[in-house]
């Protein structure tokens, strides 16, 4: 008989919060991916294309865990006109020495939402300026609240400013979060006033075309997207990259497998053959992040396998330390 225990989103959201331990937690697995023997395979991926569908499926193994997480990751994004979120789904953790079911994390994409806005603050945290103070969040859903708020985790941010399609939403967007971070955000008319107006830029969307230009980006300024995780999506004009002094992703290959990577090397922008550093590589001073206060640096964030093993086992042991959970004999 063995016993797993089942965690709900509600007790996963008691234990669990972007804060600078979770920060540290994913900082600590771009660590592992550039000194460590880690097996992560591509990402898995099935398209629902008649209800705007995709389900991602992604796993790792960090030598000296215990446990390894599969998430499966649902995002329909046409679920909103229905009254329901666009991203769901749960990671299951099992043991890396017996390979049994260990825990049911039933999150409903909370720990996903959790693990990609902390991966916002390291990348912010080494790439761009430790004096930039104004934000620009492109996109108004839950991840563009949680990197403004990863945001003020790593630099003094004084001000936001937001852009989405739908103008209400921004302007819901900038009451809310003005309250809740206690900094003034206004909504942008446009993508490119907010982008103009900005040191640190996070893309937040599914966008399936460019909504940043190159010549909006300004010296000394730093861009992370994190939108652009399958082969369709595309939040930067592939030209940024040209634009930009440093380049720098959670992996390489997959960032040119389906990242904004691809679609400058599609373009033409980058050859195909081209290297660049991964974000683990600054962490741990393997190559070099920003170099001056003029660089223009941008960073593409796919969402790797890793962040998930480390992020489940971070709840897990949070939960635990709270007496949290369920068990379920088998």
């Amino acid at each position: 008989m063995t016993t797993i225990k089942i965690l709900t989103e509600a007790e996963l959201r008691k234990c669990v919060h972007l804060d600078d331990e979770a920060v540290a937690c994913v900082e600590s697995c771009f660590r592992a991916l550039a000194t460590e023997q880690v097996v992560m395979p591509p990402i898995l991926r099935l398209d629902i294309h008649e209800n705007n569908g995709e389900v991602d499926v992604k796993t790792a193994y960090v030598p000296g865990f215990d446990s390894f997480a599969i998430k499966i990751s649902p995002g329909f994004f046409d679920n909103p006109k229905l009254g329901l979120p666009s991203v769901n789904g749960l990671m299951v953790l099992f043991s890396a020495r017996t390979g049994l079911v260990e825990a049911l994390l039933l999150d409903n994409g909370y720990l996903t939402d959790v693990r990609t806005a902390a991966a916002g603050a390291v990348a912010a945290d080494w790439l761009s300026r430790r004096d930039a103070r104004r934000a620009g969040i492109i996109g108004a859903g839950v991840q563009g609240r949680l990197q403004l708020k990863a945001l003020t985790l790593v630099r003094d941010i004084a001000e936001a400013r937001v852009w989405a399609r739908e103008a209400a939403r921004a302007e819901a967007f900038a009451a809310e979060t003005s309250e809740t971070l206690g900094i003034p955000v206004t909504a942008g008319a446009s993508a490119e006033e907010v982008v103009r107006a900005s040191d640190i830029v996070v893309t937040t969307t599914p966008s399936p075309t460019p909504l940043v230009q190159a010549d909006w980006l300004q010296p000394g300024q730093h861009v992370t997207a994190m939108g652009s995780d399958a082969e369709h999506k595309n939040e930067l004009a592939p030209a940024c990259l040209a634009r930009a002094e440093r380049f720098v992703c959670d992996r390489l290959a997959q960032s040119a497998r389906l990242g904004e990577l691809h679609h400058a090397i599609e373009a033409g922008v980058v050859a195909a053959d081209a290297g660049f550093p991964e974000l683990g590589q600054v962490v741990v001073g393997q190559a070099a992040g920003r170099t001056s206060d003029g660089e223009i640096t941008v960073c593409d964030l796919t969402g790797t396998g890793v962040q998930d093993t480390a992020i489940a086992t971070f709840a897990r042991q949070r939960a635990a330390a709270a007496d949290l959970g369920a068990d379920f004999e088998t």
